[in-house]
């Protein structure tokens, strides 16, 4: 797709070149360039999330942010399961010296929800 992108419009560009409009070839190649940063800054997000679960007597939770993997487990009878300052703040899972936040993809309004299930899960087994 990009590259029909390009082609098209470094096309019309080369066409008002040859008619004699030579900044038009400019900002075509402008527009690529930017058009192509952009797909760059969105892909490189493209993938972000969060994983939390429960493999056996452990809380799992990995973060990707920018193709960066952070991973921390927990002892699952150690975690403290908290929001961070307010009530639609992240939510702060800590415990055995290490913290981590939680929840950037879910609405404000839902975390204190995240914030339950995750407590009910680690009451549970």
């Amino acid at each position: 797709m990009y590259l029909s992108l390009c082609t098209l419009s470094l096309g019309i560009g080369v066409f008002f070149w040859m008619q004699g409009a030579t900044l038009v070839l400019a900002f075509a190649g402008l527009e690529v360039a930017v058009v192509g940063l952009a797909f760059l800054a969105y892909a490189r997000h493209a993938a972000d999330g969060e994983m939390i679960s429960l493999q056996g007597s452990n809380l799992v939770v990995e973060l990707e942010t920018a193709g960066r993997l952070e991973r921390a487990e927990f002892a699952r009878q150690w975690v403290r399961v908290e929001p961070k300052s307010g009530d639609q703040s992240l939510i702060e899972l800590s415990g055995q010296g290490q913290t981590i936040e939680v929840g950037r993809f879910v609405r404000p309004e839902l975390r204190q929800v995240l914030a339950r299930e995750i407590r009910k899960a680690l009451r549970s087994a």
